[in-house]
């Protein structure tokens, strides 16, 4: 399906009735990854709609936003690597219930809209096109960062990548829209909205790529927990499925 007739399917979908809970109004403050984020500003509007509910959201990195967590902010829900999740509900900072994943994604790679696209259909064309890049750019402290570092190494080129690499503070496309990098890694989530500043190159080979798995849960220490687990469960529904979709993602 391309691009255009997936997002027309989220459309169609989130023109039906909205998948509702009957719950207490509440203000819900939410971790919410950059991998998610075009995704939450499409679906947050739908679910305050339907649930009367006003999302306040946090965005960052996965890293970020646990590093939060475990400094005692508060929070009701949070939505980022299913792994980090798990681990924060073992410390008993997210609870055991509702925690589930919503996606999965795996790594892409972009270039500015209009510049040369180079080959990444295979494991060799991708490590060419590593090796002929001027510059390469992946968020750091990202599930990107720490899976690029495993298929340099598998690739046989960390040390020819070593110069060419750029720790990014800022998002991906923006990098990439703005020629500060020659070609952006990223969840694929953080390509496939962009397609009007930047181009994407496509996803890993299979042989060489790491999804990563999406998740929400909802604060061990929340006062909202009805309205929070509605959310949660609002993520696994058809309409947030069809947007997940046409982000990129493959709704679990």
């Amino acid at each position: 399906m391309t691009f255009h007739r997936a997002l027309a399917a989220a459309v169609g979908f989130l023109a039906a009735p909205l998948f509702t809970l009957h719950v207490q109004a509440a203000d819900l403050k939410v971790f919410e990854s950059n991998a998610l984020k075009t995704v939450m500003d499409q679906l947050a509007p739908q679910f305050e709609k339907a649930n009367e509910s006003k999302l306040v959201m946090a965005v960052g990195t996965t890293t970020e936003l646990r590093g939060k967590i475990e400094k005692g902010e508060s929070f009701d829900v949070a939505i980022f690597t299913k792994s980090a999740l798990d681990d924060l509900a073992k410390q008993g900072k997210v609870a055991a219930e509702p925690l589930v994943p919503i996606a999965r994604v795996g790594i892409g790679a972009a270039v500015r809209k209009g510049a040369a696209k180079p080959d990444i259909s295979t494991a060799e064309a991708f490590k060419r096109a590593m090796l002929s890049a001027a510059s390469v750019g992946f968020v750091k402290q990202t599930p990107t960062a720490a899976n690029m570092k495993v298929v340099f190494e598998k690739l046989g080129i960390t040390d020819q990548m070593q110069s060419k690499i750029k720790l990014l503070d800022v998002v991906v496309s923006e990098a990439v829209s703005k020629g500060e990098v020659e070609i952006g890694l990223t969840q694929m989530s953080e390509i496939v909205p962009f397609a009007g500043v930047i181009e994407a190159l496509g996803p890993l080979p299979a042989d060489i790529q790491t999804n990563t798995v999406f998740g929400a849960g909802v604060a061990a220490a929340t006062n909202n927990h009805n309205a929070a687990a509605a959310l949660v469960k609002f993520l696994t529904s058809p309409p947030a499925a069809a947007v997940l979709k046409a982000n990129g993602m493959d709704p679990s």
